[in-house]
């Protein structure tokens, strides 16, 4: 019963990535209050939450609706979680969650909350894809425990984001932005790993090996 919620954990830490949301956070809302802050953190939070909470209740059926098996999303997922592990490994900066032009955008806005820092930084489409991975093949009905026990892990990594962004500013001072990429480097191991991992199980069940 546990297993399941803490390979997820896992999985769901690492494609969110809630350490490199600290320096990110820290940029955007430089000379900002801190009430300013924290409104930007709780917003952003709260935004992931319920697009989060949607994918998870009605990505399936989307998938059905629009013809798409598991298992090709199973696939795809993987390569779209492998690809994002590499640009974590490598250091670069990331395509699969924003453009250059969506990074300029974001510096001259306000309100940051729902664009870059919930999407697609929070709730991106590796987040959103490791989502619809865990939750899509579950049945509410006849696993609820377990459908509650995923949106729980998912949540303690939201409120993770949440801490790490409240305090962001004393943790760069802390660990500093190298500190942030080798983090990021060791977690985009892990990550690539999980996602050759899905693909593998992907071509596995649609081929009916195994």
């Amino acid at each position: 019963m546990l297993e399941q919620p803490l390979k997820f954990f896992v999985v769901f830490f690492v494609v969110v990535e809630p350490v490199s949301l600290v320096p990110l956070f820290t940029g955007l809302t430089a000379g900002a209050t801190r009430h300013y802050k924290r409104r930007m953190a709780l917003k952003a939070v709260s935004v992931s939450a319920v697009i989060l909470l949607l994918f998870a209740l009605g990505g399936a059926a989307f998938l059905e609706l629009m013809g798409i098996s598991l298992e090709a999303f199973r696939i795809f997922g993987g390569l779209l979680l492998f690809l994002l592990a590499l640009e974590m490994v490598f250091a670069r900066e990331s395509g699969t969650r924003t453009s250059s032009s969506e990074a300029a955008e974001s510096r001259r806005r306000a309100d940051i909350s729902v664009f870059p820092l919930a999407f697609p930084f929070i709730a991106g489409p590796g987040a959103l894809a490791t989502i619809l991975l865990w939750f899509g093949p579950l049945h509410l009905a006849g696993q609820a425990a377990l459908f509650g026990t995923l949106l729980a892990a998912a949540a303690a990594v939201l409120a993770i984001a949440l801490v790490l962004m409240l305090l962001a500013d004393p943790l760069m001072r802390v660990i500093g932005v190298t500190g942030a990429n080798v983090a990021g480097r060791l977690l985009g191991v892990i990550l690539g790993a999980l996602a050759v991992q899905f693909v593998l199980d992907g071509l596995r069940q649609a081929f009916g090996v195994g």
